[in-house]
């Protein structure tokens, strides 16, 4: 008897932290699979929901869920948030040593998560699911190698595209990442951005099972938008560079006119010229004084102190109602 509770006690605790949006349907099975995994690991578990203003009935379906399994946590926003503000809520209510984050549609299979704790264990602080077969459509998987490029090239870093938020991390991690309280989020960046010990391995990606992606072409730019200016300052000076080298050649041109009026005595007609350099001109300074305004506007978000989410309810109604 003290054996198996000695055995019972020093089982890890693996958190699986879920943000939830458009998949009501995929939840029990995504529950019930995700508790057999990590109990077979052996280790114990809690399973976090994060409701982020879902358009179906999902919240219902997550306190049945619940009630159903005492390991079982739901969160409820009072509106959306977003994904990643959604993985900050459930990773700031999480107790375990380590700490699995999974989207909710089960194209991350609960069953990698074995995979996943098994490769920590050889002494890593983050494990990321690498997604060498992507089940995604076409403009899917375009879009997000594209995200990936923009970023790269403006942030100055090497990302993989095959990688999204499936991972497991070291509870040191999370303690970091709950640290970070910036109102431009990406669970990814901000990951790799601490500088832990991170490696990746291969996990099978299952098609959706119910409904579409909510990123679509707008979100993904907005996102991009977002994360290169949370990260990088490169668009600032890339502004000024292209402010340089107009400036240069415009200077040069000068020189060339000034050149044919005065030794090759040629009238310059060039109102066309100069009417289309008038607005070459002030379209580039409208889109400098764009960028500009777009670190300014994200300071200003920051300045004002917004907790990063709202909770309407939980399901033990014993949690904060906000995130500080």
């Amino acid at each position: 008897m003290v054996c198996e509770s000695m055995e019972k006690t020093s089982r890890d605790l693996i958190s699986v932290v879920v943000p939830v949006y458009g998949c009501e349907t995929c939840l029990k099975e995504l529950c019930s699979r995700v508790a057999e995994t990590v109990t077979n690991i052996p280790a114990h578990y809690e399973i976090i929901l994060v409701n982020d203003a879902s358009p179906d009935d999902a919240w219902t379906t997550i306190k049945q869920l619940s009630e159903q399994d005492e390991n079982i946590k739901g969160i409820n926003f009072a509106r959306n948030f977003g994904q990643h503000h959604a993985i900050t809520a459930g990773l700031d209510h999480t107790n375990g040593d380590w700490v699995v984050v999974m989207d909710c549609d089960l194209q991350d299979r609960p069953e990698e998560i074995k995979k996943l704790y098994q490769k920590a264990l050889d002494g890593y602080d983050v494990v990321f699911g690498k997604r060498t077969v992507r089940q995604d459509n076409w403009l899917k998987r375009k879009s997000s190698q594209g995200f990936y490029r923009v970023y790269d090239y403006f942030s100055g870093q090497a990302s993989d595209h095959s990688i999204a938020n499936f991972s497991i991390n070291a509870k040191k991690v999370v303690r970091g990442f709950r640290r970070m309280r910036e109102q431009n989020r990406f669970f990814p960046l901000f990951i790799q951005w601490m500088g832990y010990e991170t490696t990746s391995i291969t996990v099978e990606h299952n098609a959706r099972k119910e409904g579409k992606s909510s990123y679509n072409i707008k979100k993904l730019v907005t996102l991009a938008t977002d994360a290169i200016i949370s990260q990088s300052n490169k668009p600032l000076r890339l502004s000024i560079q292209l402010g340089f080298l107009i400036a240069s050649a415009s200077f040069i041109y000068a020189l060339y006119l000034f050149g044919r009026y005065f030794f090759l005595d040629e009238t310059v007609q060039g109102w066309t010229s100069v009417m289309v350099s008038i607005f070459f001109i002030s379209g580039l300074m409208f889109f400098n004084f764009g960028v500009l305004g777009l670190y300014i506007g994200k300071i200003f978000n920051e300045t004002k102190g917004r907790p990063l989410y709202l909770i309407r309810e939980t399901t033990d109604d014993t949690d904060d109602q906000e995130g500080s």
